[in-house]
């Protein structure tokens, strides 16, 4: 493999030139190396002897690799450096650009892998990934969506989920029921996978994938993506709509990329670890459920991480609205989500307000089957129940529900900028233009 080295100051170019030696040994044709750091233990002035071409990379360490690989073209990059000339954030830094280009990041002990890989696909294609599980991925990736069929795109949904079905499965638009729900259930199949909650909200066609595992850079350790997203193709897929699964990316090449990030996230998930590789592969950042004291205290960071690590991509904060998927105007309404309780008290607020029902309770608790029965069990009489389609929401909330004699309406979760943001719909045709543009350029 031929490769780019990585060096410090911090070792002798004597013992540096001994690690080179040890590279080719184990197979690879060094390309050169960029010294990321480090004086100590350098002749003043210049770049060390080191035998290979050596360049110096300043300041900027990460501007420095870009550049480096995009002139060497390596097949890899080997890291020979150390702490505390790399420290575990600016380690994870590089590596981040690495992956990012689609190339193995290689040192003592580790090798990592990219997340993404294969050919892409013969389609515009843009990705909606997350740091985490519950970022609101399903809910952008739905607005996405509808934004696209709203422009004639013909667009797919494909949704990889842990709880997908062992083969690629299509949800026709429309096709989805309370009843079809029910019926996946009996079979015990589950029935609340993300593809399927693509399909009731959007009114688009969506294919359910499922995946097992997840690495540190996003890689699920197996998936059904690919032959999801080429059965998307197959069925005439104007574009496509690659939706992640808690921190795991499709690994699927995308042309434009949307990264979902809770308010509440601990920032050192965008900024440290392997954050930073999501960043990069992403050109807009959606921010969601951004009021409230974890959105003012987050915010500010969230946004320097940004601007620090990807400044051409655009950023929009938002709050979730809940809108019931049928009419609740005027009936006695139990909510149930997995928002978390002070989201879902807000929520459940503005859905009186806004669709004029009165929600008598609520429970947080949709994503624990014990606890939801028994807040649902307590709950006096209702008419409806309106319920997010996830976790627990069709064996259980529904189930009980519907022995209770009451109807479901199942309720989307529509991101809304916050005032003074950019409009979150312009933005996400702006990134599926961009994606649009980019699949012209490779093909």
């Amino acid at each position: 493999m031929k490769v780019l080295v990585l060096v410090d100051g911090e070792h002798y170019p004597p013992v540096t030139r001994w690690g080179i030696a040890a590279v080719r040994a184990r197979g690879h044709e060094v390309l050169g190396a960029l010294l990321v750091g480090g004086a100590e233990k350098l002749p003043a002035g210049g770049a060390p002897d080191l035998g290979v071409p050596t360049r110096i990379a300043g300041a900027d360490a990460r501007g420095a690799l870009a550049a480096a690989l995009d002139e060497l073209r390596p097949e890899g990059v080997v890291d020979l450096s150390d702490e505390p000339v790399l420290g575990y954030r600016e380690r994870m830094e590089l590596a981040s650009v690495v992956l990012a280009r689609g190339l193995p990041y290689l040192g003592a002990d580790f090798r990592l892998d990219p997340p993404v890989a294969g050919p892409p696909m013969p389609v515009p294609t843009v990705a909606v990934i997350g740091t985490g599980k519950r970022t609101g991925k399903t809910a952008i990736a739905g607005e996405l969506a509808r934004v696209a069929a709203a422009t004639g795109r013909s667009p797919v949904v494909v949704a990889m989920g842990r709880g997908g079905p062992p083969e690629p499965q299509v949800a026709p638009a429309g096709s989805v029921t309370l009843e079809r729900l029910l019926e996946l259930v009996r079979a015990g199949e589950h029935a609340a996978s993300d593809y399927l909650e693509d399909a009731v909200t959007t009114g688009v066609t969506t294919i359910g994938a499922r995946r097992a595992g997840g690495g540190l850079a996003g890689a699920p350790y197996v998936s059904s993506v690919r032959p999801a997203a080429e059965l998307a193709v197959r069925m005439g897929a104007g574009l496509l709509v690659l939706e992640g699964s808690g921190a795991a990316v499709p690994p699927v090449p995308w042309d434009a990329g949307v990264l979902v990030v809770p308010a509440s996230v601990n920032p050192e998930y965008l900024g440290g670890y392997l954050g930073p590789l999501r960043l990069l592969l992403s050109d807009l950042v959606v921010v969601t459920m951004a009021l409230g004291p974890a959105g003012h205290e987050n915010l500010p960071t969230l946004r320097s991480h940004v601007r620090r690590l990807r400044d051409d991509a655009r950023l929009v904060a938002t709050v979730f609205e809940p809108l019931p998927l049928g009419d609740v105007r005027g009936r006695d309404v139990f909510f149930t989500t997995t928002a978390p309780a002070p989201v879902a008290a807000d929520q459940a607020e503005r859905l009186a307000e806004a669709h004029g029902c009165r929600v008598v309770g609520w429970s947080a608790r949709l994503a624990d089957r014990a606890g939801l029965a028994e807040e649902m069990e307590a709950a006096p009489r209702y008419d409806v129940l309106l319920t997010e389609l996830k976790a627990a929401a069709v064996d259980v909330a529904c189930d009980l529900a519907l022995r209770r004699g009451a109807e479901v309406v199942f309720c989307d979760n529509r991101a809304i900028a916050l005032e003074g943001e950019p409009d979150l719909r312009g933005e996400l045709e702006r990134t599926i233009g961009l994606a649009e543009r980019r699949f012209d350029e490779r093909r």
